[in-house]
């Protein structure tokens, strides 16, 4: 039998405690699928009283989590602590310099250092794993570097974080709105008490950089990421896209286009055939196509100790195994990121306007005026005088034409409060 594969961890939080709780239960299928045990010799962990459900007997503590990386009993490092900076960076790093493989559940880290990670591990000849990164359980990041490596990826597409899934579900099932929703929310313990990481789209963003960096080969870079949240999604938009045929989803989407690649995170309006449209609730999915494979569409809880600790493990068999692959699963190329302003697209326009007289042709002859054609309209009832919805498709037209076309339409005397616009996706 070969030597067990010694792993140290950073942060015993819940993935942490998942961690070892997974390779305690599941020692002997771990060793053979593995070709040798993986055993747990060392941790670290702010507080060492705390009951966290596991046993931790015989296992070194390291108050200072970078002592891990000197630990000549550990192999593999994963860092579990969470954050772009502190701690888990400096221990990314010092690991990394000691030629210690590395895994790391951690998004924000290799959304914003994720390149030059990569390419000091590279230097050094040591493992960088990521799979609990994106999407928790869902096996995306060894779909797209190995699963489909022969294929040109077109298009990546997904629901990348639960609450605001479960936010937009709740809305549409019981048509209630989105504060009163978020609240139920962070009571079920599925929001934090600040929930603007999650509702603002920066953790979905964080992930889609990690994805788009792997579907076309470009180095991570979440500053290129478009990012947009769903604090604007009223009940009212919910409403109208049902009636519409649609599901409005916060979807983190990147694809090539000739210009270059589009990378961005906002709220989308899709089909309710969709295979997107679909997944409710606090579940994940994504989506690929590729030139040669099609479709292939992933879905499970993105979240939570059971499906991240699995992701975990499943780097961990890969490094006992000596499976060795390039972190982005290819030399980057540099491939240009094309802002939000040349999107092409369909989209959704709300107003609240006064109703009378002469206010949709304000509105029509303003759409008119920048090249902007409907392809439908839905207005209900007729309340003169008094404040109504007016709901506007438009055909395929540019980002920038819409964007100055909402700036004229705001100002109207008859429109009282700021436009609504959410982007229609096509699938």
């Amino acid at each position: 039998m070969n030597p067990p594969l010694r792993v140290g961890i950073a942060g015993l939080g819940t993935v942490g405690a998942g961690v070892v709780r997974l390779l305690a239960e599941n020692a002997e299928i771990i060793k053979a699928r593995a070709g040798r045990p993986v055993q747990i010799t060392a941790v670290s962990a702010r507080d060492r009283t705390r009951d966290r459900g596991i046993s931790l007997a015989g296992l070194r503590w390291h108050d200072d989590p970078v002592a891990l990386a000197a630990d000549g009993q550990v192999d593999v490092v994963v860092e579990l602590i969470g954050g772009s900076e502190g701690p888990s960076k400096t221990l990314a790093e010092a690991a990394i310099a000691g030629r210690k493989n590395l895994v790391t559940a951690n998004k924000a880290l290799l959304a914003v250092h994720g390149a030059a990670l990569a390419l000091a591990a590279e230097d050094a000849g040591v493992t960088l794993g990521f799979e609990a990164a994106v999407a928790g359980g869902i096996p995306i990041i060894k779909t797209l570097r190995e699963g489909l490596a022969g294929n040109r990826i077109f298009r990546v597409a997904g629901i990348l974080n639960g609450t605001c899934n479960y936010i937009l579900t709740t809305m549409r099932e019981e048509k209630r709105d989105f504060a009163d929703v978020l609240a139920d929310a962070q009571a079920l313990g599925y929001a934090e008490a600040d929930p603007a990481f999650d509702i603002d789209g920066v953790d979905a963003a964080h992930k889609l950089a990690i994805l788009a960096a792997l579907a076309f080969g470009r180095q991570v870079d979440f500053c290129s990421v478009h990012v947009e949240g769903i604090r604007r999604i009223s009940a009212l938009d919910i409403a109208f896209a049902e009636e519409l045929g649609y599901r409005i989803k916060l979807l983190g989407i990147a694809r090539e286009t000739p210009a270059g690649v589009e990378v961005r995170v906002h709220p989308a309006m899709v089909p309710k055939t969709a295979l997107l449209a679909s997944v409710d609730g606090v579940y994940n999915a994504v989506l690929a196509e590729g030139n040669f494979v099609g479709t292939v569409f992933l879905q499970g809880r993105g979240a939570g100790a059971g499906p991240t600790a699995s992701a975990v493990v499943a780097d961990l068999i890969d490094i006992a195994r000596g499976t060795k692959i390039p972190v982005w699963g290819a030399a980057p190329s540099v491939a240009a990121a094309v802002p939000i302003a040349a999107h092409h697209g369909a989209y959704f326009l709300r107003l609240m306007v006064v109703d009378q007289p002469g206010v949709l042709a304000d509105v029509t002859a303003i759409l008119r005026d920048h090249g902007i054609s409907l392809e439908s309209m839905l207005q209900h009832g007729r309340k003169p005088g008094e404040a109504v919805p007016i709901v506007l498709v438009t055909h395929e037209t540019n980002e920038a034409a819409i964007g100055r076309a909402i700036a004229r339409i705001a100002i109207l005397e008859s429109v009282l409060e700021e436009p609504a616009l959410i982007r229609i996706e096509p699938s």
